[in-house]
């Protein structure tokens, strides 16, 4: 099951060691695909000293704390760059289950750090380089002083329950025939629940009360943040918002879609612990 938190044994910080007296994780990215190795274990991400070792220059390299002690980087290399002997370029869905899910949900954090740094090399306030600053993960201007931090958008999930059935949703980019919990983006000045309320409003034209939390999950496709909740339904017709909601229907353990959204995704797992709910009585 997908990392819901930070993961086990892993410390983050932003400050890397003067000396690196052992080998360390390296999460090297080349746009949005890292690099994996492949051998009798399975798939592994290199442990080396740096990316030279393995004969890659990297444009730039983040520290991203330890992992059982050992510690972690990501880094950035050109376009178009050859992976090493045995190695591949891999993008992050394909590896889910492949990587275990500690290693996977690293890699996640790399890439989001590694896709921030490249696109804040600049002040987007006076086009001034940006450098990074000590003691926190941001890039400062030295001519404004403005400070970038890593992106992160806030994303409800809600699933909306009227006693034993649940309310389901199709967007027109989905896959044919999957359905999933309605979900959207927190705007500025909303609280969550407010995002909810709102969100459930304008795409399928119900009230709601009762909003539980359920989980989140960081979601590095690209820099969202998810976070999952259950509701009950209160009144009016489901009514789907063409504009986004190509279908929706209420949904019960005995009737299921055809298709339910990948085990990847905090969606499903919402999803599941409802069914289990029901289930069980």
């Amino acid at each position: 099951m997908m990392i819901l938190s930070a993961p086990e044994n892993f410390v983050a910080s932003y400050t890397a060691p003067e000396r690196l007296d052992e080998p360390a994780l390296w999460f090297v990215y080349m746009g949005n695909h890292v690099l994996v190795a492949y051998d009798t274990d399975g798939v592994r991400i290199p442990v080396v000293r740096d990316p030279a070792a393995l004969g890659l220059a990297a444009l730039r390299t983040q520290y991203l704390g330890t992992l059982s002690g050992r510690h972690c980087f990501a880094a950035e290399v050109e376009d178009a760059t050859p992976a090493p002997a045995g190695m591949q370029w891999s993008g992050l869905r394909a590896l889910y289950g492949a990587l275990d899910d500690t290693t996977f949900a690293l890699a996640g954090r790399a890439f989001q750090i590694v896709d921030w740094d490249r696109s804040h090399q600049f002040c987007g306030r006076c086009g001034t380089p940006t450098v990074l600053k000590e003691g926190e993960r941001s890039r400062v201007c030295p001519s404004c002083a403005q400070l970038h931090y890593p992106r992160i958008a806030p994303a409800i999930m809600v699933l909306v329950q009227r006693g034993p059935e649940f309310l389901l949703a199709r967007s027109p980019h989905f896959p044919p025939g999957m359905f999933s919990a309605l979900a959207g983006f927190t705007e500025p000045g909303e609280t969550l629940e407010q995002t909810i309320v709102r969100e459930v409003r304008e795409e399928v034209s119900i009230e709601i009360n009762n909003i539980r939390y359920f989980a989140s999950q960081p979601w590095p496709f690209p820099h969202s943040l998810m976070i999952a909740f259950h509701a009950d339904y209160v009144e009016g017709e489901v009514t789907p918002d063409p504009a986004e909601i190509e279908a929706a229907d209420w949904f019960s353990a005995e009737r299921l879609p055809e298709k339910l959204p990948s085990t990847i995704s905090i969606s499903r797992r919402l999803i599941d612990a409802t069914l289990k709910q029901l289930r069980n009585g």
